[in-house]
């Protein structure tokens, strides 16, 4: 079983490598049939306990809303794969950011405890 998991592996790290398209609209199906499939569960879960819940209404549409993105993401996977290209890159400017602001803070921090 190992060496068959370990061949799936490599052969799809090298889909990966050769025919990133494939990748990419593999990711963006994905996302779409868990949006469909969670919304659907908020859905349920929101008409399951109507009773306990005072505003179920939101539960419905944050489910109707997730169901709503998954469609879109399955009608239209080119551009759910752009957004996605997007979502990454503006994290890993905001969190280069934050890992430049964090490296001021304690290098002066180190200098407060090298001068006590």
């Amino acid at each position: 079983m190992l060496l068959i998991e370990g061949l799936i592996g490599i052969g799809v790290g090298l889909l990966t490598f050769l025919v990133p398209g494939i990748t990419a609209l593999a990711i963006v199906f994905y996302i779409a049939v868990w949006a469909i499939a969670h919304g659907a569960f908020e859905i349920v879960t929101a008409i399951w306990l109507r009773e306990e819940l005072r505003n179920d209404w939101l539960l419905v549409q944050a489910g109707i809303a997730t169901v709503a993105l998954g469609v879109l993401l399955l009608a239209n996977p080119a551009v759910g794969a752009l957004t996605v290209l997007w979502l990454i890159a503006g994290y890993a400017f905001v969190f280069g950011v934050l890992m430049i602001l964090f490296a001021f803070r304690a290098r002066r921090f180190g200098q407060r405890l090298a001068a006590m």
